[in-house]
């Protein structure tokens, strides 16, 4: 059996496809423990560490940070017996200048690590990996944000040179990070280190100027053009040998290199620069993306309707002061959404059609709330979910309520929190807005805003008095939920939140 295990990245939740890598949390050369978390990667739901499936040292990370990894591509390469000796690296010959050999597997695997012979899995480095490639770690681009490097273990052989330059033009080869200039002699194909050939010396990664079959770019800068929509062949590099560079690709993603430098009082391409680079292009991944697909689904199969109430809460405000002022609630965070959610749950029992899923030719009713609340974190909206809520007495449906909140701020949230919502809310109150049509999430029926409370003249008692107001907004899918009962639901909770006590009295 081989020592060597390579760790693919798994499925982390509900046919989630591909991940980020956010941050390693070891390196090459570190000795790991079953169960340790070794690297965090965001999904479309959540950010999340990854724990080891075997104990070992690392050998080789597959992936740099910031890299987008489709769920089982191989990531990390552990040695699960690193006390039977060292692994041995073929060695390279040296070769007189001018000469250009095919670069073999087990040199390109002296990048980094080289397995003992018979001992290559795939995936690892200088194995076979998705799409036929050869698995090694130089070209795998970093993320477009700036990053630290660590050194490598080891200098990369010249003979991995990806270039190819016409007989007796020294144009150098890229070693690591660097061009070293190299003497190279007529060749009539060069290997590079994907394994391309191109005929007459010209590989993918070769060029060096307009007019060849190729550019001349490092991978990271590929990727990044790849990234960013560039297409390389219509950039001008200003680098060493007429190497094209980050800088290069970035200016010409805004719109700024098309051709050759034109004067400056050129008007070819100044309409379609104009304010370029006052632009911000974001790329839309992880839960942005997510979110995106999930509501552009939703608002297009499931007929929404949406129904508002304004309502006198002084009542439930005043409610929330006193329960404040019990000796066991002090230390515990009590805000009205803690009502709502209460509000919410006592009308689910009295109209349980609400918590429902549409399912084509049936119509799937729950008896148990997942209640979710949508959440604004840095990486974008996110909608956990409190399981079976409605079994939850005040203080646990506070105590959930608070730790569900306290882990999305924190970017911790699992995907499983986000899993098997039936009924939403959505707080929109906090961002001072009285309500607004929100959107379902799919598979659910009814998902309610909550807006602002604020003082405002309300007639009261046959006078207008100032009083404390909010207003209610509720979606629902109109093939489960029609106007009388979406009405009716939202007149329940409406009516709790005006008399909370008169209202717990009566229900339950």
């Amino acid at each position: 059996m081989s020592r060597i295990k390579t760790f693919n990245l798994p499925d982390l939740g509900e046919g989630l496809t591909e991940g980020e890598i956010l941050a390693w949390l070891v390196k090459v050369g570190d000795t790991i423990e079953l169960n340790q978390p070794i690297v965090e990667v965001e999904t479309a739901k959540a950010a999340v560490e990854i724990p080891a499936k075997w104990a070992g040292q690392v050998q080789a990370i597959h992936h740099p940070e910031g890299s987008t990894v489709e769920v089982g591509t191989p990531i990390i390469a552990i040695d699960t017996d690193p006390g039977a000796g060292p692994l041995d690296v073929p060695s390279t010959t040296a070769t007189p200048a001018g000469d250009l050999p095919t670069p073999s597997a087990a040199s390109l695997a002296a990048v980094e690590v080289a397995p003992a012979e018979g001992m290559v899995e795939p995936g690892l480095i200088g194995g076979p990996a998705p799409g036929g490639r050869t698995a090694v770690l130089v070209g795998y681009g970093p993320r477009t944000t700036t990053a630290k490097r660590r050194p490598r273990k080891a200098a990369v052989p010249a003979q991995t040179a990806t270039t190819a330059t016409p007989a007796g033009v020294d144009h150098g080869v890229v070693v690591g990070d660097r061009i070293t200039p190299t003497a190279v002699s007529p060749a009539p194909q060069i290997h590079d280190r994907r394994g391309g050939v191109g005929p007459g010396g010209v590989g993918p990664g070769a060029g060096g100027g307009a007019g060849t079959a190729g550019v001349l770019a490092k991978p990271p800068v590929r990727k990044l053009a790849k990234d960013l929509g560039v297409d390389l062949r219509a950039v001008i590099g200003s680098g060493p040998l007429g190497s094209i560079t980050r800088e290069d690709v970035q200016q010409a993603s805004r719109g700024a290199v098309a051709a050759e430098p034109v004067a400056a009082t050129s008007t070819a391409t100044s309409a379609a620069s104009f304010g370029a680079d006052r632009e911000q292009r974001i790329p839309v991944k992880g839960v942005r993306k997510l979110t995106a697909e999930n509501m552009s689904r939703s608002a297009f199969t499931a007929p929404h309707v949406t129904e508002f109430l304004t309502v006198d809460v002084t009542r439930a405000m005043r409610a929330l002061e006193r329960l404040r002022g019990r000796r066991e609630w002090r230390d515990v965070r009590v805000s009205p959404l803690l009502l709502v959610a209460k509000a919410v749950l006592l009308a689910v029992k009295r109209h349980p059609m609400v918590n429902s899923t549409w399912a084509g030719d049936e119509i799937v009713v729950k008896e148990y709330v997942n209640l979710g609340i949508a959440a604004a974190t840095e990486r974008g909206l996110i909608v956990p979910n409190v399981k079976d809520a409605g079994r939850l007495s005040l203080r646990e449906l506070a105590d959930a309520l608070n730790g569900l909140v306290q882990t999305a701020k924190s970017g911790r949230t699992s995907p499983a929190d986000m899993s098997g919502g039936t009924l939403t809310i959505t707080n929109v109150g906090v961002f001072g807005v009285d309500t607004g049509t929100p959107i379902l999430p799919p598979g659910e029926s009814a998902i309610l805003a909550f807006g602002a409370v604020r003082e405002m003249p309300w007639v009261h008692k046959g006078k207008v008095k100032v009083r404390q107001v909010t207003t209610l907004g509720l979606s629902f899918d109109h093939r489960i939920i029609d106007g009388e009962l979406g009405s009716k639901f939202l007149r329940d909770i409406g009516d709790f939140l005006a008399d909370p006590e008169a209202a717990l009295l009566a229900w339950t």
